[in-house]
């Protein structure tokens, strides 16, 4: 019979381990206004958490500390239009292979053979966007397709006029318009989901934490569509993590380094930010998690027995059960605990302000304090 220790090991590194019962209501399908007024499950000890608001942030951190937020932005990656047989079809862009070449999935499947032409008619009505199917993708079910750009713009540049913000697929009833799934500081197009842990910062929020001494710097991941798909083998240190493309430029890698010099504390704002930092630690083969500037991709899967080397903290949302960003989590304060920590903010009754908590992209956040973290 295995022991308790040995149960524990084991459920770390088994799927059903990162399962868990989330009602349907509690599924966030509206953000929170203003932005930083969303609940925050605070996780401050190994033994203890409370129960805040967002945008008590600036009291929770320490002066000193580095927030570093994720700068990509979404784009309008889906697109409704038709085959050259007038037949209806939708497509979701997911990544850039080559110069005006992505990859895409695509509704109905079926129908989109190599050599096949696509017609996207703008929102005004006024221009059509051309595409041919060149490839299949059987990792992905999609298809390979090269548009038909205007010479010296890029598919990125005219995607205003032709596609719409994806929601995630859980966000089936919302109200909320594209800008609410956007962060207010990202300014680099290429994400196809948004860094949800960001949506609740206010530019009246960044200036109490600046008053606070609490400064900020950016990188860059373009979120894909892997970051909702669930892990699906059993032994999750098998699980093969989807490539991601990230930059981390020099002076935000200057602003690390000199906050770690005066004793500050790293604090991701993300699990995007955490697989960055720790994806290019990896890729560099740091071991005391001083880093360098790079561009490029990562494929860094963190699961618990994970070994830290940038990060002390960090902010997240609640996320979906089988998830590998529920495994990032784990790997800071424990899966057991943070499972506890999930049926605990499962049962809070509502705040002052009528709220419970809510879950997922436009839901509420937690954050896990370094005195929190699993050395």
């Amino acid at each position: 019979m295995l022991g308790l220790t040995e149960v524990v090991d084991k459920l770390d590194r088994t799927l059903q381990g990162y399962d868990y019962e989330l009602p349907p209501d509690r599924i966030a399908q509206n953000p929170v206004i203003p932005r930083d007024s969303s609940r925050l499950l605070v996780v401050d000890s190994p033994p203890s958490h409370q129960h805040r608001l967002f945008r008590d942030l600036p009291d929770l951190l320490q002066p000193e500390d580095l927030l570093i937020l994720n700068n990509t932005r979404v784009l309008p990656a889906r697109l409704y239009g038709r085959k050259s047989t007038s037949a209806a079809i939708e497509i979701l862009l997911l990544q850039e292979q080559a110069p005006n070449c992505w990859l895409a999935l695509v509704k109905p499947g079926k129908r989109f053979k190599i050599g096949d032409r696509l017609e996207f008619p703008s929102k005004s009505g006024r221009e059509i966007l051309y595409a041919t199917v060149i490839d299949t993708n059987p990792g992905t079910g999609g298809r390979l397709l090269k548009f038909e750009v205007p010479q010296g713009q890029s598919l990125v540049s005219i995607l205003d006029q032709f596609g719409e913000i994806p929601f995630p697929p859980y966000v089936t009833d919302s109200q909320a318009v594209a800008e609410q799934y956007q962060t207010i500081y990202g300014t680099r197009p290429g994400a196809v989901a948004a860094p949800t842990a960001g949506l609740h910062f206010t530019e009246e929020l960044f200036q109490r934490l600046s008053d606070h001494h609490i400064d900020h710097a950016f990188l860059t991941l373009h979120v894909g569509l892997g970051t909702f798909r669930p892990v699906e083998v059993e032994d999750i240190t098998t699980h093969q993590m989807h490539a991601e493309w990230v930059e981390l430029r020099p002076e935000t890698v200057d602003k690390i380094n000199q906050t770690r010099a005066r004793g500050g504390r790293i604090i991701a704002v993300g699990t995007t930010v955490v697989r960055t930092l720790e994806g290019i630690a990896a890729a560099q083969n740091s071991l005391d998690g001083c880093i360098q500037p790079y561009c490029g991709e990562i494929n860094l899967f963190i699961y618990p027995g994970y070994r830290w080397r940038v990060i002390d903290g960090l902010i997240t949302n609640f996320h979906l059960p089988r998830s590998s960003l529920l495994m990032l989590v784990s790997a800071l304060i424990g899966r057991e605990r943070l499972m506890k920590l999930y049926q605990d903010a499962l049962e809070q009754p509502p705040n002052d302000f009528g709220n419970r908590y809510r879950f997922y992209s436009f839901g509420d956040a937690m954050l896990i304090l370094p005195s929190a973290v699993q050395k």
